[in-house]
């Protein structure tokens, strides 16, 4: 047989990172090594998959407890992993916390082609969601006036930013990647953070984007879409906060311990290891933390080794 000769290509222009020598690098990040990075202030830990919401839900508590205890506010921004609100609420309800103190900020949200936010009566928007599975869940006797739940909407959207800095800020944000890197849809290929910078980006705040392609792809494979593919079904746009509010916030926890419907199939495995290992950049959002103070937890299934397996397919 002929040797065999190197078959070496680019990827796809549509892929918003696309340095070859970086992605080669990443790929082979191997599980032992996934922990590491020269930053002191970014903690990254592996956990059993079964301890990722575990881990997340116990943080919310601690801290909406902790303000309760100590008198102050709790301003949390949060993102749309709804069941995970059911619980929350169940173990406020169990031990009687009042949250009356409690101030949330919906982190994103879907837009029409028009940018017309996604008013919280379409059940699939993430402020309906987050009312049904949380706040109507809470106890009555302990929920806060249902005006400090805040979502984006057309009203509010541009002053947002400002609605967050009046309440003092985000105690906590909370944030997992996206299929491009994204963090909330702060979108790697969205012409609405173009910047002539990394500095000039860092700086940007809340508003109306441009969903990427792949992003639309991700969200359609999710449960409240069918679990389908259906591309059509996704909104083309979104709301999002920006880079200064992650940045501002006084404790940020980013997860990645997504897989598809349980398998061992996961989009979140290599991204993961671009935003942690790959440059700090606008083409893959979340590499932000990186210049930060954060918590990171990946799950096992996701900071496995990337190796072929020719005995699985799709």
């Amino acid at each position: 047989m002929p040797r065999a000769k190197p078959f070496v290509f680019d990827p796809s222009r549509y892929v918003p990172f696309r340095d070859r020598r970086v992605l080669e690098r990443v790929r082979r990040i191997p599980r032992n090594a996934i922990t590491r990075h020269p930053n002191p202030d970014l903690h990254i830990r592996v956990l059993p998959d079964d301890m990722m919401e575990f881990t997340w839900l116990t943080d919310m508590f601690y801290r909406i407890k902790t303000a309760m205890d100590e008198g102050r506010r709790c301003v949390l921004i949060l993102p749309n992993p709804a069941h995970t609100y059911i619980k929350l609420a169940a173990l406020l309800n169990r031990f009687r916390v009042p949250c009356h103190h409690l101030w949330v900020f919906i982190m994103d949200e879907y837009a029409d082609q028009d940018g017309r936010i996604a008013p919280e009566t379409w059940k699939w928007s993430f402020m309906h969601a987050f009312k049904t599975f949380f706040y109507r869940n809470l106890d009555p006797k302990l929920r806060p006036p249902e005006r400090q739940m805040v979502g984006p909407t057309q009203r509010n959207f541009a002053d947002y930013g400002k609605l967050l800095e009046d309440v003092g800020g985000a105690d906590a944000c909370y944030s997992g990647p996206g299929w491009t890197g994204h963090l909330a849809f702060i979108e790697p290929d969205a012409p609405e953070f173009a910047s002539a910078s990394l500095e000039e980006w860092l700086t940007f705040g809340p508003r109306i984007v441009t969903l990427s392609p792949f992003t639309i792809a991700q969200n359609s494979l999710h449960g409240f879409f069918g679990r389908s593919g259906d591309l059509a079904a996704v909104p083309p746009k979104a709301f999002t906060i920006g880079p200064a509010q992650v940045r501002a916030a006084r404790y940020r926890l980013d997860m990645s311990g997504i897989t598809t419907a349980g398998t061992a199939v996961s989009w979140q495995r290599f991204i993961t290891r671009l935003i942690w290992h790959g440059p700090v950049t606008p083409l893959v959002p979340t590499s932000l933390h990186q210049l930060l103070k954060t918590d990171v937890i990946i799950s096992e299934t996701n900071a496995a080794d990337i190796e072929p397996d020719w005995e699985v397919g799709y």
